[in-house]
């Protein structure tokens, strides 16, 4: 995997080494970054496949970089040591990807990672063989491109985001339960107690809504949610 380019965003330079070293044991290909300002700067000047982010830096803050990161449609991972409920659904409103909380164990650092990279590497196979593509009433979704449109305007979903809104506008007519979406996006086991799924479903329509003011995701209360 020496082809995949991965940055650490950390200021604690232990840390930071510990996780690079994590990384490079399993072929990746490491930056290191040790404040949000440098960390800002990396990206603008490097294409990475996924970004380990830390939550309390100096400079810019990890919840500040979320939104310029994502932008850049890069998988943001956050590692930190705020363990709160509140703490994981803001940054995942903000746009990341998963959540870790520190003290982290290697192999649960390495899961994470690759079931980001199973994901998006998925669904480029997927959409190079095939060209998919998806019209529902004003929204287009490319599945090679991994662009959406909304009446013609384009808007930038996180890698997750993206994933779920693939799954229900190929299935339009098919009501999805949280734990199906879960199973499906994430490839892991639902526990009932995560809200991580309302989070992200919230988050895309609130990036349709200011283009279209409808609501495009239905709740069907007690299952799931469908196209409406």
């Amino acid at each position: 995997m020496n082809q995949i380019k991965i940055l650490v965003v950390e200021d604690d330079t232990d840390i930071n080494m510990l996780i690079k070293k994590i990384l490079e044991k399993n072929d990746f290909n490491v930056m290191q970054a040790f404040s949000g300002t440098e960390a800002q700067l990396r990206s603008s000047m490097d294409h990475y496949d996924v970004v380990l982010l830390d939550l309390m830096l100096p400079g810019i803050t990890g919840e500040q970089l979320i939104p310029i990161i994502c932008e850049k449609n890069i998988p943001i991972i956050v590692l930190s040591a705020k363990a709160g409920l509140k703490d994981r659904v803001n940054v995942l409103d903000l746009g990341a990807d998963d959540y870790i909380t520190k003290p982290f164990e290697a192999e649960d650092v390495i899961a994470r990672v690759n079931a980001v990279l199973r994901r998006t590497n998925k669904k480029n196979i997927e959409s190079n063989d095939q060209k998919e593509e998806y019209t529902y009433k004003k929204i287009n979704l490319s599945a090679d491109s991994r662009k959406v449109l909304v009446d013609e305007t384009e808007i930038f979903l996180t890698a997750h985001e993206f994933d779920i809104l693939y799954l229900l506008i190929k299935n339009p007519q098919k009501v999805y339960s949280r734990e199906a979406l879960y199973e499906e996006v994430w490839q892991g086991g639902y526990y009932g107690e995560d809200n991580t799924v309302n989070v992200h479903i919230s988050n895309i329509r609130k990036k349709i809504s200011p283009i279209i003011p409808s609501d495009y995701i239905k709740t069907v209360w007690g299952i799931g949610f469908k196209l409406d």
